[in-house]
């Protein structure tokens, strides 16, 4: 099961009901932290995602999106804490994500590696991996995509049990692509296996301008999480400060084929009053919502 928890769903400032970018995500007991906007760690404690996750990703350095790192390193620290820290950015980004680890977190007990990324690279992790992205938002910035292996094909215990393999080992070996020998006869993988079953994709833009890179990344994504800061009523401005609306990011999801479309990063005008912002999205991309701090969706395997 992958789980996506929205920790912060605020642009630019905390509003009453919304906190600043964090988004939690786990998969098969591994976690990872797509920014951390300030107040992080307190959002951790109230939504209970706990506190084990040892790569952040952060998407680049405008401060809603990192100023949250000393506060939850800190915290981690008072906890106890002694296992390494990732932090990965955008290239360009290591001086400031430096400063902010180094931010009233002198006496960590635990070593913090800051790694910059470019967009392609991965950070691969088992069966799985996070993948960055380009994006469009004036300054150095990545969006990031996980991605899963493909699975083995399906099984076909039906297709076994006509030729004759007793169950066992072999049933093993078979799935595992290795052909068996059976009263002199060779039986290969594709006689009982099908094809290769894609993974799971989760796609997180961060802060950007509707863009190409974003619907390639995103291309049959399980679910597109896309930056809708304004309406369409505000398109100059997100156009002028490098954001997109909730229209736009429908567009981006329809063009992709995903899945499900959660937008996030909402205008602080929008705070009380989202269905806006859904309503228009789903004029184009009916699979569509807006995000609130504390949603959590799961993500099985479609097949």
């Amino acid at each position: 099961m992958i789980r996506v928890r929205f920790l912060g769903t605020a642009a630019a400032r905390p509003t009453v009901g919304r906190n600043v970018s964090a988004i939690a995500v786990q998969r098969e007991g591994e976690s990872i932290l797509w920014d951390c906007g300030e107040g992080t760690q307190r959002q951790i404690m109230r939504f209970g995602t706990g506190f084990s996750f040892s790569h952040i990703f952060i998407t680049h350095c405008h401060a809603d999106h990192f100023l949250g790192l000393p506060g939850l390193l800190r915290t981690m620290g008072l906890q106890g804490r002694e296992e390494r820290m990732h932090i990965f950015g955008p290239v360009g980004t290591g001086a400031t994500l430096g400063a902010a680890v180094g931010l009233g977190v002198e006496r960590l007990a635990f070593p913090v590696h800051i790694k910059s990324l470019k967009p392609g690279e991965r950070v691969n992790f088992d069966g799985w991996a996070v993948r960055a992205f380009r994006t469009d938002h004036g300054v150095a910035a990545l969006g990031y995509a996980l991605v899963e292996d493909a699975r083995l094909g399906r099984f076909d215990v039906d297709a076994v049990r006509r030729l004759g393999i007793p169950e066992g080992p072999l049933y093993g070996k078979l799935h595992r692509g290795e052909a068996i020998e059976l009263a002199g006869r060779v039986i290969l993988p594709d006689d009982v296996v099908g094809p290769p079953r894609p993974g799971r994709r989760v796609v997180y833009t961060g802060d950007t301008r509707p863009s190409g890179d974003t619907s390639r990344a995103a291309m049959g994504a399980d679910l597109l999480i896309h930056e809708a800061t304004f309406g369409t009523e505000e398109g100059k401005r997100a156009r002028e400060t490098r954001h997109s609306t909730a229209a736009e990011a429908a567009r981006v999801a329809a063009e992709a084929e995903a899945k499900r479309l959660v937008l996030t990063h909402v205008s602080a005008r929008y705070a009380d009053a989202p269905k806006v912002l859904e309503r228009q999205a789903r004029d184009i991309f009916p699979a569509s919502r807006v995000a609130h701090d504390g949603l959590e969706i799961e993500l099985g395997y479609h097949d």
